[in-house]
């Protein structure tokens, strides 16, 4: 059996030092959502609730990974489908940051939109009212321009992006996708594991978490990174080294929407700055617990110094 590795020295990170300033690319995921927060979720029966919190926020994989690494200071460009709405403008305007570059596709459609419930110990409902958007016609001349300033690619798990896989494969950057609440079987997530260089999934959905974990680094993958929400993350290399990384104690859990991209982004951005994959375990820690502290996608507070990484556990504050 391979050895369980805590706070590790391996290090796997295969980035070389010219990539750090080089932007991200990130394709897909955008919405705005309603947030209703409840003490439970609801039982499936006829009945009246109300909510001990609701509002409107920006939402969706690609939105909150793009703003989590721009407050790291990680320049990205970041290619995403908004409708003429007033959503889509809203969204527009979450996104303006000095440090992303937004290549938007305008589509006749309307801009994607979720409920999310939430229960008070952080789980969620999340209901599409409106769909991703998967127009025919999607001019990709800007992103094949963009693809050739940047140092590595994540391809979020939006129909609109599968036609795009194989030349993005290509190109020749190492290629990350989030298969988020991935069950172990379902095909539609295929063609981004196939393309995919390093996959995070959640273990929502997954009975036997390290037996999938297994199966896809064996199909050639770098490294998988599995989160458990508050129980921590799991990551196991493709030379067989498991690790594991307890999650981070906060002082009041606000809106857990986000926390995965948040873990995410923290992760990259220390793997970026060539950090040893034990440190970037932590820094996606800090970054994801500083997130569950606020409503937002990215905590006001994240910057770069605050994952600076306490061993072996820790707490933040927001």
């Amino acid at each position: 059996m391979a050895p369980l590795i805590l706070a590790s020295t391996v290090s796997g990170n295969l980035l070389d030092d010219t990539t750090m300033t080089k932007p991200v690319l990130i394709l897909g995921g955008a919405s705005l959502d309603t947030i209703i927060h409840l003490p439970v979720l609801p039982d499936p029966k006829p009945q009246t609730i109300w909510p001990t919190a609701s509002y409107r926020a920006l939402g969706s994989t690609g939105a909150g990974k793009s703003l989590n690494l721009a407050a790291l200071e990680q320049p990205v460009i970041f290619h995403t489908l908004l409708g003429k709405d007033t959503e889509g403008q809203q969204i527009r305007d979450a996104l303006a940051h000095p440090r992303i570059r937004v290549l938007e596709e305008e589509t006749d459609g309307p801009t994607e939109q979720h409920v999310n419930l939430m229960s008070e110990d952080g789980k969620r409902i999340s209901l599409f009212i409106q769909p991703p958007p998967e127009p025919e016609d999607i001019d990709w001349l800007p992103v094949h321009q963009a693809i050739t300033e940047c140092c590595l690619v994540v391809v979020n798990i939006l129909g609109y992006t599968l036609p795009v896989l194989p030349w993005l494969k290509s190109a020749g950057l190492p290629i990350w996708t989030d298969l988020h609440d991935y069950d172990g079987e379902n095909p539609y997530h295929q063609p981004f594991i196939d393309a995919a260089e390093v996959i995070f999934l959640s273990s929502d959905n997954l009975a036997d978490y390290r037996t999938t974990m297994e199966q896809l680094v064996g199909r050639g993958k770098a490294f998988v990174v599995c989160t458990h929400g508050s129980a921590g993350a799991t990551l196991l290399t493709r030379e067989g080294a498991w690790m594991e990384q307890p999650a981070m104690e906060v002082p009041a859990v606000i809106d857990t929407n986000g926390a995965g991209d948040a873990f995410f982004s923290g992760f990259l951005h220390r793997y970026l700055q060539g950090g040893e994959l034990a440190d970037c375990l932590k820094a996606g820690a800090i970054n994801g617990a500083l997130c569950v502290t606020s409503r937002e996608l990215v905590s006001p507070g994240v910057c770069p110094s605050r994952l600076s990484a306490p061993r072996n556990g820790g707490s933040v504050s927001s």
